[in-house]
């Protein structure tokens, strides 16, 4: 199996020892998962500007070790014009942001993989087209 991992789910990674930050030992279990080479993982281009960019909102202190430790996974990018294309269709019909739908549309492109998001609104909104589960229930899928 591949996962995609919005922006939602890694910055669970870099906060998981604030309280309000649920469901990061699920996030943390994924990337033990990947860090053992034991679930495959593929991020639409933009995944660490946004991952940054939210760090930084958060935690100023703590965003240039952070990016230079999630740079140095070197998590491999999906940048087909067809994921772009993808992203822009999800982007219309769902009245999502392009940033959020590009994660989504790499999911759908890639054989066998799945979105795993913790965004309550766009999982609402978007759970009717597939391959997307929330942080909370990906338990059941990485087994």
């Amino acid at each position: 199996m591949t996962v995609v991992l919005d922006a939602s789910v890694i910055i669970k990674w870099v906060f998981a020892d604030r309280a309000e930050e649920s469901h990061s030992v699920q996030a943390l279990q994924i990337l033990h998962l990947i860090e053992e080479s034991r679930l495959a993982i593929v991020q639409p281009p933009h995944w660490l500007a946004e991952v940054a960019a939210v760090i930084t909102r958060l935690d100023a202190v703590r965003v240039r070790r952070a990016v230079s430790l999630l740079h140095a996974l070197e998590l491999p990018i999906r940048a087909d014009v067809e994921v772009y294309q993808k992203a822009c269709d999800l982007s219309a019909s769902l009245r999502q942001h392009v940033f959020d739908t590009l994660y989504h549309a790499v999911a759908l492109h890639e054989s066998e993989a799945i979105l795993v998001t913790a965004d309550e609104r766009y999982y609402r909104q978007a759970q009717r087209i597939g391959r997307i589960v929330r942080l909370q229930d990906f338990t059941t899928w990485a087994r």
